[in-house]
């Protein structure tokens, strides 16, 4: 019997098959698609995330960020990171560098998909496997969690996300974030020669529709674009719980507020840090708060930004109350970071 059986080989189940390796438990990834696997996602991790990353023995080629900008084409208001850098990187070299290590450490990852599980006193069985425990890291739309009844309602207007990329020079070691009256475009440094231009809206249309709102970005984009256009969504998950008896949900798996205040994969390295610091302890129900607790700044901030961009009037104000408030900006800044 192994110790920990991963459902879905992205960053949060590779981080947790890394991090239960390095404890000294078997870990073995369950994943239907061969890697590296390309995903919508706005590719910046903040210190926190990029210092775990480091701290797991995983160095993926990037940019380093400086902090995040909010640009609305009149205001602009910027502050930077404290106690480190964060770190611009494409999902794909993320992917495989985290492959590469959990490779390097004995993890096994094997093709299939984990559809049903039997849960026992002492064990779970999925897969073909029987292991102490399942971690569903199965992504924004998880089939477990669905399985497993954890799903709530979802609740207020759906909000997407697209992201391609661009052959340019970044202009900039700053996460320049542009508001407009229909979404926010998210501007990453991924390469020397690279941005990712991620647009989140709850709006119809396509990316060049949704781009079109943000004109002085454009002029920044007169350059051929690299990558094919990427969506997800809907973006908001609500989850009833993060444990159920012998199975762990990690990652968007977990629960999702928005992407907002780009911290997906910075949380989903940090939650699974933590929950295989709780299967070690022998406290697994630990993993509930814990996972509150790592997350709880995130869920809070980008919840009352999501609630001011629903109304015009108070959506019109976020940049130039940034702005006019640069020392409240920064503290909001550092406590995501």
């Amino acid at each position: 019997m192994i110790d920990v059986l991963v459902a879905g080989g992205g960053p949060a189940g590779l981080a947790t098959a890394i991090h239960a390796a390095r404890a000294g438990m078997e870990a073995v990834v369950v994943e239907p698609r061969p890697g590296p696997v390309d995903k919508a996602c706005g590719e910046g991790l903040m210190p926190t995330g990029a210092a775990v990353l480091r701290s797991m023995g995983v160095e993926p080629a990037g940019r380093p960020l400086r902090g995040i900008r909010y640009l609305d084409g009149r205001h602009r208001a910027q502050a930077a990171f404290r106690g480190g850098l964060g770190l611009g990187v494409r999902r794909t070299a993320l992917h495989a560098a985290l492959a590469r290590r959990a490779a390097e450490l004995g993890v096994r990852v094997v093709p299939g998909r984990v559809a049903e599980l039997r849960q026992y006193g002492d064990h779970v069985e999925a897969a073909g496997f029987r292991a102490r425990w399942l971690v569903a890291a199965d992504g924004l739309h998880s089939p477990l969690r669905s399985l497993l009844g954890l799903e709530l309602p979802e609740q207020g207007p759906r909000r997407y996300g697209l992201r391609r990329h661009y052959a340019t020079a970044p202009w900039s070691d700053f996460v320049e974030v542009h508001w407009a009256a229909g979404g926010e475009a998210y501007v990453t440094p991924v390469g020397d020669g690279l941005v990712g231009v991620a647009v989140l809206t709850s709006r119809r249309g396509g990316y060049a529709e949704r781009l079109s709102e943000f004109p002085a970005l454009l002029e920044r984009l007169d350059c051929p674009a690299a990558t094919p256009v990427r969506g997800a969504g809907p973006l908001r998950q609500r989850v009833r719980a993060r444990v159920a008896g012998r199975v762990l949900l990690v990652g968007d798996a977990a629960g999702y507020t928005d992407a907002l205040t780009g911290e997906g994969v910075s949380l989903a390295l940090l939650s699974a840090q933590a929950l295989v610091r709780c299967l070690r302890a022998g406290t697994p129900l630990a993993y509930e708060s814990a996972w509150l607790r790592l997350s709880r700044r995130h869920r809070l901030l980008t919840g009352a930004l999501l609630a001011a961009r629903r109304h015009r009037a108070s959506a019109r104000l976020i940049v130039p109350a940034a702005q006019r408030l640069p020392a409240v900006f920064g503290a909001a800044v550092r406590a995501l970071a």
